[in-house]
């Protein structure tokens, strides 16, 4: 019953976001009284954190594990699309083979990182460990480029990153269908390339000046 919940709470955030459900609507589209919800959960938001932790702990220790991974592997010589790959393609992993509870949790993770009331707390709660780790291997991966130029590099990958996650549809209309904002494997083919040229180019401009 608890996954079920869980689960249906994941789907009505993903579609309607934090402030467009209530603890009736979850319970309605489990078949429950509403009181059951209320026997379990305190709040919406201490639903809305059950549901969020689930998954956070799996990607987050996920990422950890393949960046920690390729550490080893690379004997002390990373670079900017390794450690993003070991970042980025786990992350899309799980959207590609995890069904749509994961592809929900994907949508949600978007939603959280764009709340500013109270979405950058739970992001660092739940992702600052990976996230600093994956700094630290770009750093030893880019030794000339400036930690400001490191950070805005990864500001810019995670934006992108969230954007992909929330599955718009946007870019569907834009290409008249040549992309899929659900194709998670098209990003993953791409991103990580793109996105450690990205580092590569602003750290040479900015050794240029």
């Amino acid at each position: 019953m608890m996954e079920q919940i869980l689960d249906a709470a994941e789907y009505l955030f993903a579609m309607h976001g934090f402030y467009g459900v209530t603890l009736k609507d979850v319970a309605k589209h489990v078949g429950v009284h509403h009181t059951l919800l209320n026997y379990y959960f305190d709040d919406k938001k201490n639903l809305f954190d059950a549901v969020f932790s689930r998954r956070a702990v799996v990607t987050s220790e996920r990422r950890m594990r393949m960046l920690e991974e390729y550490e080893q592997a690379c004997a002390g010589k990373p670079t900017a699309e390794g450690a993003l790959r070991a970042f980025l393609d786990t992350d899309l992993d799980l959207y590609i083979e995890g069904g749509e509870g994961w592809r929900n949790y994907a949508a949600l993770g978007a939603q959280v990182a764009n709340t500013p009331e109270w979405g950058a707390e739970t992001m660092d709660r739940h992702f600052d460990p990976v996230v600093l780790r994956l700094i630290s291997i770009l750093k030893k991966a880019l030794p000339d480029c400036s930690e400001e130029d490191i950070f805005w590099g990864y500001h810019f990958v995670t934006g992108a990153l969230m954007l992909t996650l929330a599955r718009t549809g946007r870019i569907d209309k834009l290409s008249g269908g040549l992309c899929k904002s659900d194709d998670f494997v098209a990003v993953k083919e791409r991103m990580a390339t793109f996105m450690a040229a990205g580092f590569v180019s602003i750290c040479k401009q900015r050794r240029g000046q």
